[in-house]
């Protein structure tokens, strides 16, 4: 049975699915077409439904539920792993929390987690455009030289580039979520397709699963699939983005990953002012 499953290009993902795409294990009959785009594409197309299998923002799930479930294994989240809030000016000295009402933010897609823990952070921040993650830093260093105020929210690799760059942190906007919250950030999770049988969800939860054990059982040695895919990185870079992305959480969920979650939809409820419904989010756990 062929399946088809979206991922980004960035270390952890390849990481995570190196040995799952590439029958490094026993896939037990299953096989898959992969996808590798960006995480906002990814969103965009579940929304759509268009994939049998995908990661995605926790920022755009509750825009999904009506056709894909959280698997519990193969995401991204936990402590001082959320984006950053960056600029080419210095922040002003003693405020630990900035002004960005009168700001151009960039943001790395729309239905992000981390639009959604920046609007949390800024409720009344308005001017933002939408960007691909990897532009926003040149995004920032163009527009230095302008009378306007800029700032970007950047994740993956980034939080390891931006000073390299010159640029400068203003806020982590994962330490303003674990404060609020006591959770651990849910950055992107693997969703399934709702209408796969509970078997079927199951079995691909262990595989995936098996992908990661496989993973970090030839850790720190990094598979071919992730260093070809990695965009003009040093292996340092790729082995701090996976380090950092890719943890116990990325094995499986538990209480506290989908006590995190489940506190990421109320938010999203109550910043949006919708309901994301009353649909099962988890695939069943009698069946994993």
């Amino acid at each position: 049975m062929k399946l088809t499953l979206g991922f980004s290009p960035c270390p952890n993902d390849t990481f995570i699915f190196d040995a799952l795409v590439n029958h490094k294990i026993d896939t037990e009959g299953l096989s898959f077409e992969v996808l590798l785009e960006d995480v906002q594409t990814l969103n965009l197309r579940a929304m759509e439904g268009k994939l049998d299998l995908t990661k995605i923002s926790y920022g755009a799930l509750p825009l999904v539920l009506q056709h894909y479930m959280v698997l519990p294994g193969g995401g991204a989240l936990g402590k001082g792993v959320g984006p950053l809030l960056i600029s080419a000016q210095p922040a002003e000295p003693g405020k630990d929390h900035p002004n960005m009402d009168d700001h151009t933010i960039a943001i790395p897609g729309e239905n992000t987690t981390a639009h959604l823990l920046f609007s949390q952070a800024f409720p009344k921040a308005k001017k933002k455009i939408f960007k691909v993650f990897n532009e926003i830093e040149d995004f920032l260093l163009g527009s230095a030289d302008q009378a306007g105020k800029t700032a970007g929210v950047i994740i993956h690799e980034n939080r390891f580039t931006y000073q390299k760059k010159g640029l400068v942190k203003l806020m982590d906007l994962g330490e303003y979520w674990e404060k609020e919250t006591g959770y651990p950030i849910p950055l992107g999770g693997i969703a399934v397709r709702r209408d796969f049988s509970p078997a079927l969800q199951s079995k691909i939860n262990t595989l995936i699963r098996k992908s990661v054990e496989h993973a970090f059982g030839n850790y720190p040695s990094l598979p071919s699939y992730v260093i070809e895919h990695a965009q003009e990185m040093e292996e340092a870079i790729m082995r701090q983005h996976i380090d950092l992305y890719v943890n116990d959480y990325s094995l499986d969920l538990g209480t506290g990953g989908r006590m995190a979650v489940q506190r990421f939809i109320e938010i999203y409820e109550r910043e949006k002012h919708v309901s994301a419904g009353t649909r099962d989010i988890f695939i069943r756990s009698d069946h994993i």
